[in-house]
């Protein structure tokens, strides 16, 4: 996958995202859960694109640990909303999928780089 196809996976998850959230039930739970996966999963298109732009491979790896963090937030509060009863896990079991992929993408593009910096350094 290159560069310009993952963009467009991490935006897509962040535009699915919306969606899933304008269907959450009204509610204290809801609104809560709803603004911390928003702000999570649209983190993860926004830094992966800054990481695009990094100035090193130590500045690249940094912000690809960021994307990694977001992606894995998003997970949980995915769970958390299943769990909950919020929405039914059949309805974003594709979703939660989707995450778990983008961060396994993420920790194999960030060891990538990690053995390309050690090579260079030896």
């Amino acid at each position: 996958m290159n560069e310009q196809e993952f963009k467009n996976r991490t935006k897509q998850l962040g535009l699915r995202i919306i969606k899933l959230v304008e269907a959450l039930p009204p509610g204290k739970t809801g609104d809560v859960l709803g603004k911390q996966i928003l702000r999570s999963a649209t983190s993860v298109g926004a830094n992966y694109r800054a990481a695009c732009r990094g100035k090193s491979a130590a500045d690249v790896i940094a912000k690809l640990g960021i994307v990694e963090e977001e992606a894995d937030e998003t997970q949980y509060w995915l769970e958390l909303i299943a769990e909950a009863g919020l929405v039914p896990l059949a309805r974003i079991t594709d979703l939660m999928a989707e995450t778990n992929e983008i961060v396994a993408m993420t920790v194999a593009s960030i060891k990538t780089l990690r053995n390309r910096q050690k090579s260079k350094n030896q």
